[in-house]
């Protein structure tokens, strides 16, 4: 029917599964270390208290398959140098 229709989805191609895999995981990282530890009691507290989890996460979490460096200092300490003019 998806094909008849002409509808893609989105693992259908070679190696697409991979596209999602990081999000995935981060999400999965964000529910059970926030989410689901909190009773939120409303909409702008969560989107508060989630903004903070993320922050640690990118800035003061190490990451076990980033040899326990953050992902900051793992984006950061690998951009290129700029030049001078």
């Amino acid at each position: 029917m998806l094909m008849r229709e002409k509808i893609a989805i989105s693992m259908d191609g070679r190696g697409a599964w991979r596209d999602n895999v990081i999000v995935e995981r981060l999400w999965r990282s964000v529910k059970y270390e926030e989410v689901y530890l909190h009773a939120y009691g409303a909409v702008s507290e969560a989107r508060g208290s989630i903004g903070r989890y993320l922050n640690f996460y990118n800035s003061r979490r190490p990451h076990s398959s980033l040899a326990a460096r953050t992902p900051d200092q793992t984006y950061f300490d690998n951009l290129p140098l700029a030049m001078a003019a």
